[in-house]
């Protein structure tokens, strides 16, 4: 079995190879003011960042600050947002941050993890993409990429995020926490794909213990070779 320290070594090498392929790997929302990005990250659940990005550009032209929002009627709002799905649900919580960011934080986007998690519709993942991306904080944001990724890759055995969350941290540097979030979901989008992963031109299959998984015996074998001479 593959020791702790082992796993953290295989981990960094995997890091060399996606900074390469991924310099320039970050959050794919794009915004002016964190609280356009809080509410996007609110609109992503179920929902791909293209679409997000255009439905906001809609939103944002129009209403900019909380106060816009806790003036916008309900139904108002969930047509704007219809395009990103559970907009019902997302509305309500759109409207319900909005008014606790007013009367609880001066109308600003905290930074701490437990005043972000008082905000309706915003989870670990949710906070961990505003402490990176706003504040610079070293956060591990857990995706589906990121949780198939981790689990392909045997850096976690759990499905759960927020321990998938825990097992990466302690894997690495804080320095690396950010980047190898944002390059993990990269990766799985163009290469390590949920039905067909690229095994073949995958340029981590070396370290890979899922690598060309249900292909021929022996070319698994080939990898796991690759990984212990690694």
């Amino acid at each position: 079995m593959e020791s702790k320290k082992q796993k953290s070594i295989r981990l960094a090498k995997i890091l060399t190879v996606l900074r390469n392929d991924y310099p320039d790997a970050r959050c794919r929302l794009t915004y002016r003011t964190p609280f356009e990005l809080l509410i996007k990250t609110i609109l992503s659940a179920q929902c791909t960042d293209e679409r997000v990005n255009q439905v906001g550009h809609a939103l944002f032209s129009r209403y900019k600050q909380p106060e816009d929002f806790i003036a916008l009627p309900l139904n108002s709002l969930e047509k704007i947002i219809r395009p990103t799905g559970f907009f019902h649900h997302k509305a309500l919580h759109i409207k319900q941050t909005s008014e606790i960011l007013v009367n609880t934080f001066s109308g600003k986007v905290p930074a701490a993890m437990e005043d972000l998690l008082q905000l309706p519709g915003v989870g670990r993942k949710t906070a961990n993409v505003i402490r990176s991306t706003v504040f610079n904080l070293p956060s591990v944001i857990v995706d589906t990429h990121v949780i198939r990724l981790s689990n392909r890759l045997k850096l976690t055995d759990s499905s759960n995020p927020e321990h998938i969350e825990s097992d990466l941290m302690a894997l690495m540097n804080e320095k690396d926490w950010s980047f190898t979030a944002h390059a993990l979901g990269e990766h799985g989008r163009r290469i390590c794909k949920a039905r067909t992963p690229l095994c073949a031109i995958c340029p981590i299959t070396r370290f890979c213990p899922a690598a060309y998984h249900g292909l021929k015996r022996n070319s698994h074998h080939r990898v796991q070779k690759n990984i212990n001479n690694s």
